[in-house]
């Protein structure tokens, strides 16, 4: 708890530095402490902290809602706040600008019929009627304003208030006379004959009320500034992140101006550089953004005569039947001629393994046709956009497509770094009149690291989406009485994600498995090694690699999955893996019937994995000496995105111990990335015997005494090489046989025998086991 002594300290050092530099250092400060005192208790010093945050904004034309919201706070809690109570004055006057506008009139034509005479003067009086009863409150707060810039002293717009006050008294003089004359108006109306001197009245007064509406007007536009059009180098400038880009969007500038003046001086320029250009980045990196300012920068040098962008995509541009996507094509230029044709995700244009009845390639062509034929060359610019790896496909298997764009005009544009993200959503925050406290950017940051999981990452999009989600969640919070701050500012709550699962903690289930003593050792030290890696990081000290992936081997049953299930989920909860899901494979998941497949197929599976763990069962039949075999391609292709994907990633690769060593040694980079290899034994009866009680207790069975002692007896007799497996398979088959018992026997209680499993039920399920029923 801060004493008096530092709470006025801090104050003062805040009003020193609002008084030398016009803003305060530390926002995040001054705001906790507003959060932190009771409006009831100190009004007088919130009223005070809440004057000094607002001036710190209002040299932010951008948070000058927001500085405005807080000076009436603060004038609330302190009526006598003569700092907010100026600050209010002069800001406030702007807002009566549009107070005219409400008198819009219809036109009055002597040539209408009557009814049409009558609905005019009717409206007439409408209008009039609703603007006068609306003027004595706009007089009541020009007076209210006069009287308070007199009380403060705020002669930069007294006289302002004063000319409007003046200037309102006049229009509701005249308002009044109207709505007189139109009442005269109407009455008069009787057939096709009317008064024509109420009429020519109206004229007169709707004259002097329009020229007093320009007066009106007159008064704002005198004090503000003619908006300058924002350069746009210094609209790219203002971006986030992009320095890359901006660098050779500043040279490509510089070079159309260079161009331009050579062309004022009279040199030709037979050969022009082609404004076409190729966009490249993940999704939400700016690509449609960057696009809207090129046409922005051709537009404003001279070089396009429209600064338009015509976006399109595939769905615009193919047709459905011959003929059709050329005429879309060709439609979709003349509606860019003078601009930008922008063609987003142009790569869908031409799919690969396209059917007959798909027009891509026809669209490719027809595209390239028109960009250099002699009726649009050089009349407008395509830009083609897409995600990296897709575009570069593209470009490469249509070649012809590809020389229309000059190297020079390739941009890649990459995804933004968290800082550059939390930028992001200060900007859009800032737009919604929000400001993210300190520990709401911590937690985003937390976010947005929860989400880079793949390629599929929206970058400013999924930030923009996180930022929205917050708004909505600070606003559907039930609260009987909000904190004023709370409508304007995002604080840690507001961005964390509340975790709807009951999932039992990791270590918990590990604990819960039956046997297993050296496994479980080996899990919590390949954990805690993780763990104390995060520690390390998080303190900023070097951490050793990660060594996460894999190997479990035993037989069927053994609990390697579940294991693999509740490793994931460790690996989660230290902050090691951002889903901690796991998927599991096997080779059929892999392998597809054709060479190239195969290494999409896998890559399609291990997208679904990252951020979690891949378990591969029976991992060893990827394994073949045959030269044909498609396993040999999944081995590489998941040696690559192992290496690619790095820490986002853990592989666990599973089977029996014999078979696992030829797979390993089948590709040096495979056996290298897995350090750790546990393996899992065959359980012993005893285990068995508790296994099949623990399956039982969920469903409420349970065994007699006689029923565990012909099983201790009988276990050692049978192959029980499906260990876990076995035991609930032999529990499902003695339910069975309970089950038919129960119902052969007559004057049997079914409730009390319903739930007990008795050593004849275990008899008839071993039998049918040893007969591989």
């Amino acid at each position: 708890m801060m004493n008096q002594f530092d709470t006025d300290h801090r104050i003062a050092k805040w009003e020193k530095e609002l008084s030398d530099q016009g803003f305060v250092n530390n926002e995040d400060d001054l705001l906790q402490m507003i959060t932190s005192l009771d409006r009831e208790d100190e009004p007088e010093k919130l009223s005070k902290l809440l004057m000094i945050a607002a001036s710190s904004k209002a040299n932010d034309a951008s948070q000058e809602t927001l500085a405005l919201a807080w000076m009436e706070e603060a004038l609330k809690l302190n009526p006598k706040n003569k700092e907010a109570e100026r600050f209010i004055s002069e800001k406030n006057w702007t807002t009566k600008q549009y107070s005219l506008n409400q008198l819009q009139f219809p036109p009055l034509r002597e040539s209408d019929n009557r009814a049409a005479k009558k609905k005019t003067a009717l409206a007439f009086i409408d209008i009039t009627r609703g603007f006068l009863s609306d003027a004595d409150e706009l007089e009541q707060q020009l007076a209210n304003q006069i009287k308070r810039c007199e009380n403060t002293g705020s002669s930069s717009v007294i006289e302002k208030y004063r000319e409007l006050y003046a200037l309102l008294e006049e229009v509701i003089d005249e308002a009044g006379a109207l709505l007189k004359a139109a009442e005269e108006y109407e009455k008069s109306i009787s057939g096709v004959f009317y008064t024509s001197t109420y009429l020519d009245e109206m004229k007169i007064h709707i004259e002097q009320i329009e020229k007093m509406k320009k007066q009106w007007e007159s008064i704002f536009t005198s004090v503000e500034e003619s908006p300058k059009e924002m350069n746009p180098l210094v609209e790219l400038e203002n971006m986030v992140g992009l320095n890359d880009v901006k660098e050779r969007i500043e040279e490509h500038y510089r070079f159309l101006q260079y161009q331009a003046e050579r062309q004022n001086l009279g040199f030709k320029n037979k050969d022009d550089l082609s404004l076409h250009m190729v966009l490249t980045g993940n999704p939400g990196t700016g690509k449609t953004t960057l696009a809207r300012l090129l046409a922005k920068i051709y537009h404003h040098l001279g070089v396009l005569p429209r600064e338009e962008v015509v976006e399109v995509n595939r769905s615009h541009l193919i047709g459905a039947y011959m003929g059709q996507t050329e005429e879309n094509i060709k439609t979709a230029i003349e509606s860019a001629l003078g601009g930008i044709l922008f063609i987003d995700e142009a790569y869908s244009l031409k799919r690969e393994g396209q059917s007959g009845n798909d027009y891509g390639q026809t669209a490719v062509d027809t595209l390239v046709s028109l960009m250099t034929s002699e009726e649009y060359s050089g009349k407008f610019a395509i830009i083609l956009a897409g995600y990296p790896d897709e575009m570069r496909q593209f470009l490469a298997a249509n070649p012809g497509l590809r020389s229309r764009f000059s190297s020079s005009n390739y941009f890649s544009l990459t995804d933004y770094t968290n800082e550059e993200l939390i930028q992001i959503a200060e900007k859009i925050a800032k737009e919604n009149d929000y400001i993210l406290t300190k520990e709401a950017k911590i937690e985003l940051h937390h976010r947005i690291d929860q989400e880079k999981v793949d390629a599929t990452f929206g970058n400013a999009r999924t930030v923009k989406n996180i930022v929205m989600d917050a708004i909505f969640k600070k606003g559907a919070q039930a609260q009987s009485r909000h904190h004023f701050l709370s409508y304007t500012l995002l604080d840690k709550e507001d961005f964390t994600v509340n975790q709807s699962d009951n999932t039992i903690a990791a270590k918990a289930q590990l604990d819960e498995l039956i046997g297993l003593n050296n496994v479980k050792e080996e899990v919590n030290s390949l954990v805690s090694f993780a763990k104390m890696q995060k520690l390390r990081q998080e303190a900023g000290l070097p951490a050793l690699p990660l060594q996460l992936h894999s190997v479990f081997t035993g037989n069927p049953g053994t609990g390697k999955t579940t294991v693999a299930k509740i490793y994931s989920q460790f690996l989660k909860e230290c902050g090691m893996l951002k889903r901690g899901h796991l998927i599991v494979a096997s080779r059929s998941d892999f392998v597809a019937g054709y060479v190239g497949q195969t290494a999409i197929k896998t890559k399609k599976l291990i997208r679904r994995a990252l951020g979690g763990v891949l378990f591969i069962d029976e991992a060893y039949s990827l394994f073949s000496p045959m030269q044909a075999d498609f396993g040999k391609e999944v081995i590489d292709t998941l040696t690559d995105e192992m290496t690619k994907h790095n820490e986002n990633l853990v592989v666990i690769l599973a089977g029996y111990p014999q078979e696992m060593e030829p797979l390993l040694n089948s590709n040096p980079g495979l056996k290298s990335r897995f350090k750790k290899f546990i393996h899992f034994p065959d359980y012993q009866s005893e285990q068995l015997i508790e296994i099949l009680e623990n399956y039982l207790k969920k469903y409420h069975y349970v065994l007699d005494t006689e029923a565990v002692t012909l099983l201790t007896e009988k276990l050692h007799e049978i192959d029980t090489k499906d260990n876990g497996r076995f035991a609930t398979n032999l529990a499902d088959k003695a339910v069975q046989m309970q089950a038919r018992r129960i119902m052969d026997t007559a004057n049997v209680n079914i409730a009390e025998e319903m739930s007990t499993l008795k050593r004849a039920d275990f008899i008839h399920a071993i039998e049918n086991t040893r007969n591989g029923e």
